[in-house]
């Protein structure tokens, strides 16, 4: 391990339904767990038949993995009452935690602004209705977030994945009843942004993620093209260090965070 110290920690999201692990994708999970990461959360691409085939294999095969399913924003477009009726479906055998990923990408635009609005209105509505969590992806996006979930009285709260937006943001989500997930963005020297909201969040609102295959921490970057699970722990240590308190204090904090918000129970 890491750290002989090391508790556990939660890799709250990380795409290992995806082609990019496909060579591997068992070494991954293992390394992952050997330095310390206890669970994973994999969002699944509800459109996507290879993702949601892959990602029930997983869950059979490892109870230590979750899931989630939705449409990303840059698919928005896509959207289908078949897709909802998938995760209606999901929901109700009990295979899901959260709907997601799901959210606004003002910044790339692969859906027009109208469609990424749209989809997002009606996965929200879809969580009220099966009393669901949601995972959100926004970027260039804060305003028209908030905007979203309160037009639509969303209020079971969720996770602000891959947070890379600035304090306004995050102190209007956790005010909303969202966990702001942070990333390998943290550990890059140009993100002072996310570093500053990073230090001013309290902790027991905090959790960590890779984006896996995306977003390798620095310095694993240099050398690592694709991210992974077991890379969590360098974005954890970066937090701890931010916030100048000791590591383990980050990893317990951030799994109680996740077992606690999702009423799951925790072995460790």
């Amino acid at each position: 391990m890491a750290d002989d110290k090391i508790t556990i920690l939660v890799d709250s999201h990380a795409h290992l339904d995806l082609p990019d692990f496909k060579a591997d994708r068992e070494e991954v999970v293992q390394r992952a767990r050997k330095n310390g990461v206890k669970s994973i959360l994999c969002p699944l691409d509800v459109s996507s038949g290879e993702s949601l085939s892959q990602g029930s294999k997983l869950k059979a095969e490892k109870d230590y993995i979750y899931l989630a399913a939705g449409l990303h924003p840059h698919d928005a477009r896509q959207l289908t009452p078949a897709h909802l009726a998938q995760i209606r479906k999901m929901a109700a055998a009990g295979q899901i935690l959260a709907i997601g990923e799901i959210g606004l990408d003002f910044h790339y635009n692969f859906s027009s602004p109208e469609n990424q609005l749209e989809a997002f209105r009606q996965q929200l509505e879809l969580a009220t209705e099966l009393k669901l969590p949601v995972i959100i992806h926004s970027r260039e996006a804060a305003d028209k977030i908030i905007e979203i979930i309160k037009s639509v009285r969303y209020q079971l709260g969720g996770i602000l994945h891959c947070f890379s937006e600035s304090w306004p943001l995050a102190k209007a989500m956790i005010d909303l009843g969202f966990l702001v997930s942070f990333s390998g963005i943290l550990t890059y020297e140009r993100a002072t942004n996310v570093q500053e909201a990073a230090r001013r969040l309290p902790l027991d609102v905090l959790l960590v993620e890779t984006d896996s295959p995306y977003l390798t921490p620095y310095p694993e970057k240099k050398t690592h093209r694709r991210n992974e699970p077991s890379f969590v722990v360098t974005t954890a240590r970066k937090l701890a260090s931010l916030k100048n308190i000791d590591f383990n204090q980050v990893a317990e904090a951030t799994t109680r965070n996740f077992f606690r918000f999702f009423r799951l129970k925790n072995s460790c």
